[in-house]
């Protein structure tokens, strides 16, 4: 793993011929004021729903300029390629975003490539461990909070001198259910959800009216690789597609206008 996080680049850009446009395609295009193609950081880009977001703003906004951001070099390129033949200019910086120097040295490796700060920045790198409250070990305890707060706060605190600066752009945080109620066997993991949901809150206080958004989005079960193993009918589980067109979605409305906290579940209900 690279210590530094550089660009990684998943063959020379190429232009593309946009893929068809979807129905919430339409939607972002009418309601979004932006004059330009975005430039959209995601952590946790390299697998489950960052991946998921990485394609719906390819999909949304062609030409979309997309900073994707994971430990993962190879599911990274991968992503990376699969945005690209959507017509965005993708690349994948390898990083660490729990490592506070790594994570300090991020927008200026983004700023090489795309030559301006971002539009927005969609904090989603994360991980889940289950277990009790007496069966969580520090390490446990400690792994929950710097994979799902520690790295939000890092990245979050990296681009805000730029979205303070130019007076705009939205911060995008990827909580949980588990970020606004408490369910059994997932003590650090509530824990750390919780914080997050109270971090973006703390955000969108101090920078409320600065021209800055911040979005708190809590989606319920989700079909990633967290539910490996589980033995739950992941037909009742929420598609990632779905949640990541979602996001798209409430990012692209009116500058007049922020969802703060949003609440998706199953339809079939919580699991």
């Amino acid at each position: 793993m690279q210590s530094v996080p550089r660009p990684r680049y998943s063959g020379k850009h190429r232009k593309y011929t946009p893929a068809a446009l979807l129905p919430y395609k339409l939607m972002a295009k009418k309601s979004s004021s932006r004059t330009r193609p975005p430039l959209i950081v995601i952590t946790g880009a390299s697998q489950g729903l960052g991946a998921a977001l990485a394609l719906a703003y390819a999909r949304a906004f062609p030409g979309a300029k997309l900073a994707l951001v994971a430990r993962n070099a190879r599911n990274l390129d991968a992503t990376a390629t699969r945005c690209e033949t959507l017509g965005s200019a993708a690349h994948g910086f390898v990083c660490d975003v729990t490592d506070m120097a790594a994570v300090a040295r991020l927008p200026a490796a983004v700023a090489k490539v795309f030559r301006r700060p971002p539009d927005i920045v969609v904090n989603n790198a994360g991980r889940f461990t289950p277990a009790s409250f007496a069966a969580t070990t520090p390490a446990i305890f400690d792994d929950m909070l710097g994979s799902n707060l520690r790295s939000a706060y890092l990245v979050t605190r990296a681009f805000l001198p730029a979205f303070a600066e130019r007076k705009s752009g939205d911060f995008v945080f990827i909580s949980s259910i588990s970020g606004k109620i408490v369910l059994p066997n997932c003590a650090a993991y509530t824990v750390a959800k919780h914080g997050l949901t109270g971090l973006a809150a703390a955000l969108r206080a101090e920078t409320k009216g600065t021209g800055l958004r911040v979005l708190c989005i809590h989606p319920g079960a989700t079909d990633t690789a967290a539910w490996d193993g589980s033995g739950v009918d992941r037909s009742r589980l929420m598609r990632p597609a779905s949640v990541a067109e979602a996001v798209v979605a409430l990012t692209s409305l009116s500058s007049h206008t922020v969802a703060e906290d949003i609440t998706l579940r199953p339809s079939g209900g919580d699991i």
